[in-house]
């Protein structure tokens, strides 16, 4: 399985492209971001690009993969709707729209979050966006498309949140983490398990197109 990653230096990237560069049956990434990741793996190779909204320059690389692992995101705190909804919405379907053409055999996975509001009608901003962001994903004619809406997520194996005051309160509750991963899965997993999840899903598909934190854990 050929694999397009974006979202690569994120929390949740980061993670993900830990598990694909160790799960055999990924064959090779390509990581599309503004910074590199930093790290050298034969299965991995980098474009840096810094306009998402228009991936032409960079398009005749981009064919030939069977999956996208979509991990780009921002937060909504301090965020006018118009901003987010560029951030969030804008960026996700003009990549979508892109890859949709060059790879119609592709599945494209799209990290949302817990409590999206699929009737977009909802008074939780990014809530709204998110949902209209997975309705318009569905619309699309990818092979298959999978929603992925963790709640919290522990992060594993030197994984950190490129944000100082997340991570701050990542490092101070770790055991606590630790202890909800056993006692609550509905609401939390692990970069690790959502990483191996999205590989698997990718590969095999899903009973269903939107996964919450338990079928996250479950897969």
């Amino acid at each position: 399985m050929k694999v397009i990653l974006f979202g690569a230096t994120g929390m949740v990237g980061q993670g993900v492209l830990r598990e694909c560069l160790l799960d055999a049956s990924v064959e090779s990434v390509l990581a599309i971001g503004r910074n590199s990741t930093g790290q050298s793996n034969a299965k991995l190779r980098e474009i840096k690009h810094s306009d998402f909204l228009d991936l032409s320059a960079i398009s005749p690389q981009l064919a030939g993969y069977d999956a996208c692992l979509f991990c780009l995101g921002v937060t909504s705190l301090g965020q006018s709707e118009e901003n987010y909804r560029r951030l969030t919405y804008d960026i996700t379907m003009a990549v979508a729209t892109t890859l949709v053409k060059l790879n119609p055999g592709m599945t494209f996975i799209y990290v949302t979050g817990q409590s999206t509001d699929s009737t977009e009608q909802g008074r939780v901003m990014w809530a709204r966006i998110k949902g209209k962001t997975e309705n318009d994903l569905f619309k699309l004619p990818f092979k298959a498309a999978y929603m992925f809406r963790p709640g919290g997520i522990q992060p594993l194996h030197g994984v950190r949140s490129k944000t100082a005051w997340v991570q701050a309160i990542y490092a101070a509750t770790g055991p606590l983490w630790a202890l909800l991963n056993r006692i609550a899965p509905k609401y939390v997993t692990t970069t690790e398990k959502l990483g191996r999840a999205m590989i698997k899903v990718a590969r095999d598909g899903y009973r269903k197109p939107i996964l919450e934190s338990l079928d996250i854990n479950r897969v």
